[in-house]
């Protein structure tokens, strides 16, 4: 998880490709910080791309200067005294439902994960329909490391994504983060490559897809997912409240303002 340093607007770039695709681009320096203004950028761009016929499919990927996907959620927006139980809801309700919509959505999707791609990335990664990562980095839900659950619905897309559900299961307890080879032999990756060869490699995934009829595709896809995707999506409210409830406990409060602080720390001295 990350603190945000800039905000999202402009921080989400689509570039379209005549052979029927769009990358987009997420570039909110220094390191694609989740937070409220970003998922929205998320969903209205994945809105708009949806609603264009000459778009087919779309690539998930980094413009930062790091080697970082997206660090996942902004922490102030889980840490109750940095937000407000109306912000918190708004956040868990906008991110739940792009996520929903992007398991789900009629375009063909590929993520292109450059270097570290914990939690909230990971989230994104797992509802795209083909996963490619740099050689160098880290991939997984390493929510239980800082002293939070991993949200329901993120645990058990995880786990589907497995081939070995019990490792997938223990990973998840002990707030692990995979490196790209251990998440490619749990097969929640489909290809590792060399960071210059991401794009490409996701190219070539994505003319793959779309080789195949759209309209078959999409129903199998739906088939596959709908049901999941349904009861994720009226889960939303319930988990929002039940999420407020345990980041307001003492307990929790305490532990993600420690996070704050080490994270706040990492920031000065990289400046100095």
């Amino acid at each position: 998880m990350a603190l945000a340093a800039t905000g999202a607007s402009g921080a989400v770039r689509i570039e379209r490709h005549p052979q029927g695709f769009a990358i987009l681009w997420l570039g909110s320096e220094p390191v694609n910080s989740m937070t409220l203004d970003l998922w929205r950028s998320l969903l209205d761009a994945l809105t708009t791309l949806e609603k264009d016929p000459a778009v087919r499919g779309v690539v998930f990927a980094s413009a930062l200067r790091k080697d970082i996907f997206t660090a996942g959620n902004d922490i102030k927006e889980l840490h109750a005294p940095s937000t407000s139980e109306a912000r918190y809801r708004e956040f868990w309700r906008t991110q739940t439902t792009f996520l929903c919509r992007l398991l789900r959505s009629p375009l063909a999707t590929v993520c292109a994960i450059r270097g570290a791609c914990p939690a909230g990335g990971c989230a994104v990664a797992l509802c795209c329909d083909y996963r490619v990562q740099s050689d160098t980095g880290t991939f997984g839900l390493n929510e239980v490391a800082l002293g939070i659950p991993v949200p329901k619905f993120w645990a058990r897309r995880f786990v589907a994504c497995a081939n070995d559900p019990a490792r997938a299961d223990l990973t998840l307890q002990l707030g692990k983060l995979l490196a790209p080879s251990e998440a490619h032999a749990l097969g929640l990756l489909d290809e590792v490559v060399p960071a210059a060869a991401l794009i490409p490699a996701a190219t070539r995934a994505m003319e793959g897809f779309l080789k195949t009829p759209d309209g078959a595709r999409h129903a199998t896809k739906a088939n596959v997912r709908g049901e999941f995707s349904a009861a994720w999506e009226a889960y939303i409210e319930e988990e929002a409240s039940g999420g407020w409830a345990m980041l307001s406990t003492p307990e929790v409060e305490a532990t993600l303002g420690k996070v704050i602080e080490r994270l706040s720390g990492n920031k000065r001295r990289a400046k100095l």
